[in-house]
């Protein structure tokens, strides 16, 4: 297998967040990735002037750095989304010597094609173009895939509603722990079922609210991190996977697409697998996804998911405590606070492993997974742990 040679040569040195609210916050994307940029900048010790790289989604690299005052960069990229593809970015950028410190961002934003609140917002509807728009109706494209999907989930494996509920109410359970969510308000399980249904078989909760805020990080070097503020974080292993039929509705299969190619390459790049992680986070930004991670895990066989968080269901928290100490998502996912498009998750995971989480802190935690993005086109998996 090739690529292993970053191998713990690159650390997370720190993580930042803004907080989310599922409601226009009548500020810019900008302000709030600058927000959260001086944070992590400050977290580790450091001044704009550290900065020579910059990977983020939006805004875009140029605008940021003139925002913040950095004075130069050498490197700097705007990957696709989820967020693996931008620490995966810019510790390659690292790597091979491009720059040194680079700062990476997300600022998550409420967009009028996914909200009738920024719909309504004059200034969040200016310049959407086409690529914005929501697809329509008769289409499998964007959202509208994963209905097809959970269908078929339910149908091949012979499962409820409720084995999608579980993913919504363990999201919302953790999510009151956390005080950067946006989505706290208790949710059982009777919620959930009654929820309005938004197209079938996916009700209100089954899919993650737009919010704004924003997350940043720092990635260097692992020695250089080490000089640092707080603890490193080490990449252990980064995969972007993907099949030839990767759109919507030409996938062939649940037993074949994005995830099953990033299990296994992450199993032969990385030096740990679930037995020894203390912390896990699979994507959720719509709750089939995450069934159908935790089967393509390992955890349990394919469509005995919903059996399996049943299996190690915490009754007093709600929420899912795998052999008794393993959270799934203690942040609260996308689902509890909010579409971050997996920033939140790997914040998260940083903050648990430099023992930053507060109520939410894992004990001792070293190694954590993470398996954001999707089934088709966007498939992502990150193995991070603590010298």
């Amino acid at each position: 297998m090739t690529g292993i040679r970053m191998k713990d040569r690159v650390a997370i040195a720190g993580a930042a967040t803004t907080g989310f609210v599922a409601r226009n916050s009548g500020r810019s994307q900008t302000s709030l990735a600058a927000e959260a940029a001086i944070a992590v900048i400050k977290q580790c010790g450091l001044t704009r002037d550290d900065i020579d790289g910059l990977c983020g989604s939006w805004p875009s690299a140029p605008v940021l750095q003139s925002a913040l005052g950095i004075p130069e960069v050498t490197w700097f990229g705007n990957p696709v989304i989820p967020m693996v593809d931008h620490i995966a970015t810019a510790a390659a950028a690292v790597h091979a010597g491009l720059c040194e410190v680079v700062l990476v961002y997300h600022a998550a934003y409420r967009a009028p094609w996914n909200s009738v609140g920024a719909l309504k917002d004059p200034f969040r509807r200016i310049g959407v173009g086409p690529t914005l728009q929501q697809s329509g109706p008769e289409t499998m494209a964007g959202p509208i895939g994963y209905t097809g999907w959970a269908s078929r989930y339910m149908h091949e494996y012979g499962v409820t509603r409720e084995d999608f509920g579980l993913v919504a109410v363990n999201a919302r359970s953790n999510a009151q722990r956390n005080p950067a969510a946006a989505m706290r308000e208790p949710l059982t399980m009777d919620d959930y079922l009654n929820a309005p249904m938004v197209r079938e078989p996916l009700c209100l909760y089954d899919m993650d609210p737009a919010v704004d805020g924003a997350d940043a990080f720092i990635v260097t070097s692992a020695e250089r991190a080490r000089d640092m503020a707080l603890p490193p974080v080490l990449i252990n292993a980064a995969v972007l996977g993907m099949v030839a039929h990767n759109e919507e509705d030409q996938t062939e299969s649940l037993r074949r697409h994005g995830q099953q190619v990033v299990v296994e390459t992450l199993k032969a790049k990385g030096d740990f697998w679930i037995d020894d992680i203390d912390v896990y986070f699979p994507y959720d930004g719509f709750t089939p996804i995450t069934l159908n991670w935790i089967d393509n895990a390992g955890w349990c066989k394919p469509g005995e998911a919903g059996a399996f968080l049943r299996q190690h269901w915490d009754a007093d928290g709600r929420r899912v405590l795998i052999n008794g100490r393993i959270p799934v998502n203690p942040h609260g996912g996308s689902l509890g606070e909010g579409a971050t498009q997996a920033s939140g998750h790997i914040r998260e995971a940083v903050h648990q492993l430099q023992g930053l989480a507060g109520d939410r802190q894992v004990p001792d935690a070293r190694r954590a997974l993470i398996t954001a993005g999707g089934f088709f086109f966007n498939a992502q998996g990150l193995l991070l742990h603590r010298p």
